[in-house]
């Protein structure tokens, strides 16, 4: 058996069928054991046989519309990944904080270690991780109502196939993958 996290996209916790438990249900519902959520924004922990990551993805996001009328994304990632990801500390002891997010970008496929052009001085980009196929950068949010569009630059540069954590929420469920 292998740890996964599934990154939903588009999880809304106010909408009911997109609680965790409804979420946690399709898990288990797909045969998978161990099943856990960290915070309510779509990060789900689980066990599964499975070693094929496409395959697992299709199947989670097709039993998320079929059940619940989710539609977004599913990007899944191994423990041994995102464990790996950290002990890297990419960040170089940098800590996440009001004014300044360390955000983490996944691709469903990997991205090209090319970036495209970025004219944003609140936007700092770490670089790409090829082995956890994320994006690493460091928003500044100390400013009110001048938030960053990094995720809107990122989306129209790679499509939709991408979901944004914050370092501390990565850091949460590698804790939960452990637990």
């Amino acid at each position: 058996m292998t740890t996964y996290a599934a990154l939903l996209r588009g999880i809304m916790p106010s909408n009911k069928n997109m609680a965790n438990d409804k979420l946690r249900g399709v898990f288990a519902g797909l045969g998978h054991t161990k099943v856990g959520s960290v915070l309510a924004s779509g990060n789900i922990v689980f066990d599964a046989a499975d070693d094929d990551v496409p395959a697992l993805e299709d199947r989670i996001q097709e039993a998320l519309r079929a059940e619940l009328g989710i539609g977004g994304g599913t990007i899944v990632r191994s423990h041994a990944e995102l464990r790996t990801l950290l002990d890297r500390d990419p960040f170089e002891g940098r800590e996440h904080g009001r004014g300044s997010y360390l955000i983490a970008t996944f691709f469903k496929h990997g991205a090209t270690t090319e970036l495209p052009e970025l004219d944003d001085p609140r936007t700092e980009v770490i670089g790409y991780d090829a082995d956890a196929r994320a994006f690493l950068a460091v928003i500044d949010n100390s400013e009110p109502g001048k938030t960053p569009d990094f995720m809107v630059w990122l989306e129209k540069a790679y499509g939709k196939d991408i979901t944004t954590r914050t370092w501390l929420t990565v850091q949460r469920i590698v804790k939960k993958m452990e637990s």
